[in-house]
């Protein structure tokens, strides 16, 4: 499912969004899983961890709605947050996308990465006139660099929606299209012990050209197998 948004995205980053939609048990094996099929990051710190690369993500709508103000919350998000995270304004929790881009774009100057519009279904989803409009009014006020980044129900369609309609996307967040995704059906099989052909019934011994892996027993002692 990963990789199949990151096709429909041209080469326009992808983010995985989807550590929340599962138990926290998996979200680490599904966010790295995500990242081996070419999302350039994700949301989760173990699945970043596990693909070595930094968590990336933005402020919640929870610290919006609790603060009271979208521009308040992201002044107190770049007052605390490490100065290496980029910083990402969420712009539709409660004025006009294009106005909240204005005042967070004007609130932090330079130091403003991105906005975020994650508009949901009860007011028409984000759109690819919602996201030129937001282009234009940031880029007549001075604030080209600031980039866009789009999440809300991103599956394949709608990525191909957006580029064939011209939108100035720079990002997009995916994440119940990677989590509920039909599971890939495999079994793990031994064909070899110590370079020793031996299976189980109704397979095949041996190396043959299917095998991904080569497994080593683990020794806790010498957990890197130097």
């Amino acid at each position: 499912a990963a990789r199949e948004c990151v096709e429909a995205a041209q080469g326009i980053p992808v983010v995985s969004f989807g550590a929340r939609h599962i138990h926290p048990s998996i979200a680490g094996v599904m966010d790295y899983a995500a990242i081996i099929g070419g999302c350039v990051g994700c949301s989760s710190t173990i699945g970043a961890e596990l693909a070595g690369v930094d968590p990336m993500g933005t402020m919640p709508h929870a610290l919006i709605i609790v603060m009271g103000d979208t521009v308040k919350a992201t002044i107190a998000f770049d007052k605390h947050m490490p100065a290496d995270v980029p910083r990402v304004s969420l712009v539709d929790t409660f004025k006009d996308e294009p106005e909240e881009s204005l005042r967070v774009a004007e609130a932090l100057g330079e130091k403003l990465d991105s906005v975020r519009l994650d508009t949901p279904g009860e007011r028409g989803r984000v759109t690819s006139s919602l996201v030129k409009e937001v282009r234009a009014r940031l880029d007549l006020a001075g604030f080209s660099k600031v980039k866009i980044f789009v999440s809300g129900g991103i599956d394949p369609e709608r990525i191909t929606y957006f580029i064939e309609s011209g939108a100035p996307v720079d990002g997009f967040g995916v994440g119940s299209y990677i989590t509920g995704t039909k599971p890939i059906d495999f079994t793990a099989d031994l064909h070899e012990v110590e370079g020793k052909p031996v299976a189980k019934r109704g397979r095949i011994p041996g190396e043959d050209s299917l095998r991904r892996f080569k497994f080593r027993w683990f020794n806790p002692a010498d957990p890197k197998g130097g």
